[in-house]
């Protein structure tokens, strides 16, 4: 769910105006940034087969240590405890912890049965992407009141503020809604590769926060 990662990020400031964009980030994407490195080092697995879901042709074939059930609420505390050791509040570190958790939530809703509950586990998976039209529903639907809730807490000082966010939006719109139409990857380790960039939206999301500050309606 890539946009709805990104909404829940978005969302969480308007409930805590102290929580840096770019930690939310980094959470909610949390398990997505460790996936690419360990399939790229062949601890978990990924290929290609078009036409599996309407909207992806992505089969997880083995992924217990980012996006298991279990794995997901150890990753969950300790991005708590990070938190915490970096003097967040422990508000903030809570929410941290529960962005974190939210990602394996949300994939829950999206994926077929392919998310393990732990390493060798039941799998599990509700399969949302089976329908495109409900995908864009959804998934739309979220990022939509995600950013809305984003730019009431967050009024924008300049340029950078308002544009920054623009672009970020826009691009994951953009790779979310031509997802289903795009040419097949060639090979799961090509998307694992091409998912490192995942790793410049929290940097981007923090350059974006240090050109808006926090509302009153918040």
């Amino acid at each position: 769910m890539f946009p709805g990662h990104l909404a829940v990020a978005l969302g969480a400031k308007r409930f805590e105006p102290r929580l840096p964009l770019g930690a939310a980030v980094a959470a909610a994407f949390g398990l997505d940034l460790l996936w690419p490195i360990l399939v790229l080092s062949g601890a978990e697995v990924v290929s290609v087969q078009p036409g599996l879901m309407a909207f992806s042709n992505l089969s997880f074939d083995s992924y217990p240590w980012s996006h298991s059930l279990l794995a997901a609420l150890v990753w969950s505390g300790l991005a708590a405890l990070l938190a915490r050791v970096a003097n967040q509040s422990w508000r903030v570190s809570a929410i941290l912890g529960c962005l974190v958790a939210s990602h394996w939530v949300l994939d829950f809703v999206t994926h077929r049965p392919d998310l393990p509950l732990w390493p060798g586990g039941p799998l599990v998976g509700l399969g949302l992407w089976e329908s495109i039209p409900g995908t864009f529903l959804i998934e739309g639907g979220m990022l939509f009141v995600g950013v809305r809730f984003y730019v009431r807490a967050t009024p924008v000082h300049d340029r950078v503020g308002l544009w920054g966010l623009i672009a970020l939006v826009g691009l994951v719109a953009l790779i979310w809604i031509t997802g289903p139409w795009s040419p097949p990857p060639p090979s799961g380790k090509a998307v694992a590769s091409a998912a490192l960039i995942l790793w410049l939206f929290p940097f981007w999301a923090w350059w974006i926060d240090a050109h808006r500050a926090p509302s009153d309606l918040a």
